[in-house]
């Protein structure tokens, strides 16, 4: 795939962040004894065709507060066994309301999965939830030194200990003993996703979702640049002081501690990365700032005109659904369980001669599709853009290229979108997106 280089980045990158960060603590953390831990499994419900088992799980004892949650297992009756189960880390508690989602997740992909909630537990410490905790945590490290507060330590703890919970159980309630665990979950839980895959080895594959924020040492300043400011969506992390980093050893400690950027040599593993091109939280080619420095095995997984919810919005009916993520996490999971070859894209973005740029993407298997993604702005800010589909031609040599004119004014984003069949699933892997504007020195992932 494509590398784009950007040598005066990364030199800043490496004065600001140090080229030999900590990762001590959160090790430390999750190899301290948790004489709490237990689970209990507390109900057992048969539904369509489905065994629901609802387990309750002490994961640990953090702050002096004991963590509890619910961990739910979702087995398909006609499931074929299988030493991997798809684990979804997910916050609040167990609800018969959410079960056909986890039931849906599982007859997708023909096998078992279980979903892990109260990830973190909250609200604490006077009603704080979500990012407003994490930034509470953080600075408490900041001004403590105490090196267990950062709230990401005890939430990947919580994972690693579900992982424990679930082969456990699993020896006596299904119909293979759990091995490997391939993880996903969304925004903070996609953050945790990260962190605990490259903390435990038994994670196969992950799939994280609305977390575009690897290198956050340049991508702080890329949103302050493209928005002329930070997004709105941060806001508990600047009014805490935390954006931009303080230029301090415990501060850039923190980070070293929190970003996944630095445990990238670990994610050996496939990883699918899910985004929505209109999430607010992120820059729109926040990827093309981590994208060359995570190891192979890796697939992107647009979500066009989807926010941080991952639905997206019909450009003809207007009408919103998650069906193409869904489907897209769960043929990526039936891979892995089959241990079929999974399609590959190799592109280029570059310029012709006459000025126009080009896209140019091969497949390692015929795609039944091919899409060209495109979006308009009057800046090179895209969270308020509508992104426009053109079907592009497959050839017979499997190479398919796009040419989009480039802007007289604004913006212009695009990337292509290649469909393709795991069974009945449809899959979405696409190339990375590139940003142009008029003046070539403002162009992105060139």
């Amino acid at each position: 795939m494509k590398s784009f280089r950007l040598l005066p980045v990364l030199c800043l990158f490496l004065i600001t962040a140090g080229t030999k960060p900590a990762r001590a603590d959160l090790k430390s953390w999750l190899d301290r004894p948790e004489p709490d831990y237990q689970w209990e499994l507390t109900e057992t419900v048969h539904m369509l065709g489905c065994d629901i088992f609802r387990l309750k799980l002490v994961s640990q004892v953090w702050q002096g507060m004991q963590w509890n949650h619910d961990l739910v297992v979702f087995a398909p009756k006609d499931a074929a066994p299988t030493d991997q189960i798809l684990l979804l880390n997910e916050g609040g508690s167990a609800n018969p309301r959410g079960y056909p989602y986890g039931m849906l997740l599982a007859a997708k992909i023909k096998a078992p999965c279980a979903m892990l909630l109260g990830i973190p537990n909250q609200p604490l410490f006077d009603g704080k939830k979500e990012d407003a905790l994490i930034a509470e945590t953080f600075v408490k490290y900041l001004e403590t030194g105490d090196e267990s507060w950062p709230l990401l330590f005890p939430m990947v703890k919580s994972v690693i200990k579900s992982m424990d919970a679930l082969q456990a159980f699993s020896e006596k309630h299904l119909s293979k003993k759990v091995e490997r665990f391939i993880l996903t979950g969304g925004s903070k839980r996609g953050w945790n996703t990260y962190l605990a895959a490259a903390s435990d080895p038994r994670v196969s594959a992950i799939a994280p979702m609305v977390f575009d924020s690897l290198n956050m040492a340049l991508q702080l300043p890329h949103q302050k640049e493209i928005y002329g400011g930070y997004s709105r969506m941060i806001d508990d992390y600047t009014s805490r002081g935390l954006v931009p980093m303080p230029d301090t050893p415990a501060a850039k400690r923190l980070w070293s501690w929190v970003d996944p950027w630095f445990y990238r040599q670990r994610l050996t593993m496939p990883k699918l990365i899910l985004a929505g091109t209109n999430d607010p939280f992120w820059n729109t080619d926040a990827l093309n700032l981590y994208w060359d420095g995570l190891p192979e095995n890796k697939w992107i997984a647009y979500i066009p005109n989807a926010g941080h919810s991952l639905n997206e919005k019909s450009v003809k009916t207007g009408q919103s659904d998650r069906n193409r993520a869904i489907d897209t996490l769960c043929a990526f999971v039936r891979w892995q369980l089959t241990g079929t070859p999974m399609p590959t894209l190799t592109w280029r973005h570059d310029d012709t001669a006459d000025g126009w740029s080009r896209l140019t993407v091969t497949a390692s298997q015929a795609p039944k599709s091919a899409t060209l993604w495109a979006a308009t702005a009057t800046s090179r800010d895209f969270r308020e853009s509508t992104w426009q589909p053109q079907t592009l031609e497959i050839p017979a040599d499997g190479k398919i290229t796009a040419l989009v004119p480039k802007p007289a004014t604004g913006g212009q984003a695009f990337y292509i979108d290649c469909g393709f069949s795991m069974e009945e699933l449809t899959s979405h892997f696409c190339t990375q997106l590139r940003v142009v504007a008029p003046s070539a020195a403002a162009s992105s992932a060139k």
